[in-house]
């Protein structure tokens, strides 16, 4: 029953817009570990941390191994969905005012033992699509996982990278609050020898104090992405000295060139886009365990059992009922074949599919929007890269010229030659252009990391292990019996319900 899932189509042109960039360059995108590309070992240190105790990261774990035994009860369903065994002891005393009270004593016990079995056949494949649903869906899971891996490592860089932006905008302020402060004592000096007038000094007071006023929001804004880091460490808010160092780092450098690869490589590495494609393909099974109900379902069912009663037989042969309850004599069994039908369902089950169908349909969209929204943020991290650098060589320019202009005007005004509005001026530029020149560079980098962010890059250090850590295995092991569940080829392809041949259960 059913639609057969076919991968949707993918909206993607060719090639990217800046493919025939020097910077960005068509190669395939084969770096796993992207962020080494940034030769900062703090950078490294910091993201291996994040991998093994970010909680956000281990919910999604979770969510994998609930995936994982969803598919066990998917499974299960295709055998008998009805074993029960069941014994009891049973008093009973009748009406001495009943009719053919004298064919029998009024009271007696009886025991019973038996076993029944119930099964639905799986006639028109509900069970299989059942299982094909919970497959895809534990696929989707573990592309889940890896994207919330992708999105922690880029988060980690992000993070760090605002952390040493921050330390460098206070490094600019605190270098220019000395440069003004220089200024301070000079425009008194000549005030008390009455060389210029007190407007001078006021002056050079308000640059001064403009300049040390954007140093707490710096402060702040540094103990925030601190906060943020440690967070995504898995730890509480605190100093993170022994990892970022004592002193205050630098920018790392964003690397030459990015391998970009072509568009149909960011659908194969993008885990959201694998993920979304998945959920159309568990939704699509779906459907056809909906339709499976329009029809009438068969089935075996049989009651095997001994039963055995005291009473008139045994008082005569001496014998209890439970002793002769396992007696050749005291065997009972039924069963046979039955089928039932749902005919006045009033419309519910043929809803039931159009819901399930129309879900199907908003996955297939869904997709199509997550592949435009993957290629919009690659081509949106490119150009950003591309004219980051840019403007970063052109800002280390004007930041040199900058600087050029200081010792000039603060020359001419030491000499005379000039008022101190150019000295002013100068200070300001060279301020701004400071703050300029290392908003460029961060922002160099973070494009960076939105590029490697975009193509996928970075889940395939988790291959090969588990998606729990040692320690949560072994609390979980210790309080339910999970079986072989917990290893990590569990949740590895080839799954159950996969492919050819007829999946056992996980006893």
């Amino acid at each position: 029953m059913g639609p057969d899932f076919v991968q949707p189509k993918a909206p993607v042109l060719a090639q990217w817009q800046e493919a025939d960039s020097a910077v960005v360059t068509r190669k395939p995108a084969e770096q796993i570990r992207w962020w080494e590309a940034f030769s900062d070992p703090v950078l490294d240190k910091l993201i291996d941390v994040a991998y093994q105790n970010n909680y956000s990261l281990k919910i999604a774990g979770l969510k994998v191994l609930e995936a994982r035994a969803q598919l066990g009860i998917a499974v299960g369903y295709l055998y008998p969905q009805v074993q029960q065994a069941n014994g009891g002891v049973n008093y009973t005393s009748g009406s001495e005012n009943a009719a053919n009270t004298k064919a029998g004593d009024l009271g007696f016990l009886e025991y019973n033992v038996g076993v029944s079995v119930g099964w639905e056949l799986d006639f028109w494949g509900k069970f299989r699509r059942s299982i094909e649903s919970a497959d895809s869906n534990l696929l989707a899971s573990v592309a889940g996982y890896d994207n919330a891996l992708v999105l922690l490592v880029a988060q980690v860089a992000d993070t760090y990278f605002a952390i040493r932006t921050a330390e460098a905008q206070l490094k600019v302020a605190r270098d220019n609050v000395a440069i003004q402060q220089r200024a301070v004592q000079i425009t008194e000096a000549r005030f008390r020898g009455g060389d210029v007038g007190e407007l001078d000094v006021l002056q050079a007071r308000t640059q001064l104090l403009g300049t040390l006023a954007t140093i707490p929001p710096l402060e702040t804004g540094l103990k925030q992405a601190n906060n943020a880091l440690s967070t995504l460490l898995g730890r509480p808010p605190g100093d993170l000295a022994e990892i970022l160092g004592p002193k205050p780092g630098v920018i790392p450098v964003a690397p030459q060139a990015i391998a970009a690869g072509a568009p149909t490589d960011m659908l194969r590495r993008r885990p959201d886009v694998r993920q979304a494609e998945l959920v159309a393909a568990t939704q699509s099974a779906a459907v056809g365990v909906a339709e499976a109900d329009l029809y009438p379902s068969f089935g075996l069912s049989g009651v095997l059992g001994v039963v055995a009663a005291d009473g008139t037989n045994t008082t005569r042969t001496g014998n209890s009922g439970f002793g002769q309850l396992f007696n050749a004599n005291s065997l009972t069994f039924f069963g046979g074949p039955y089928f039932t039908w749902n005919i006045l369902n009033y419309g519910r089950i043929r809803n039931n599919v159009r819901v399930q169908d129309a879900r199907l349909q908003q996955a297939l969209e869904n997709y199509q929007s997550t592949v435009l929204n993957a290629a919009k943020e690659v081509e949106d991290g490119m150009v950003a890269f591309l004219r980051s650098r840019e403007q970063e060589r052109i800002l280390a320019e004007t930041e040199a010229s900058a600087q050029r202009s200081l010792v000039i005007a603060n020359v001419g005004y030491r000499e005379g030659l000039s008022d101190f509005q150019r000295v002013l001026d100068a200070q300001g530029t060279l301020l701004r252009a400071q703050q300029s020149s290392v908003t460029a560079r961060s922002t160099t980098v973070s494009s960076a990391v939105g590029i490697y962010r975009a193509l996928g890059g970075g889940w395939e250090i988790r291959s090969g292990r588990g998606f729990v850590d040692e320690a949560t295995r072994d609390t979980m092991q210790r309080r339910v019996d999970w079986g072989d569940l917990l290893r990590p080829e569990a949740t590895e392809p080839p799954l159950k319900g996969q492919g050819s041949g007829w999946p056992s259960p996980d006893w």
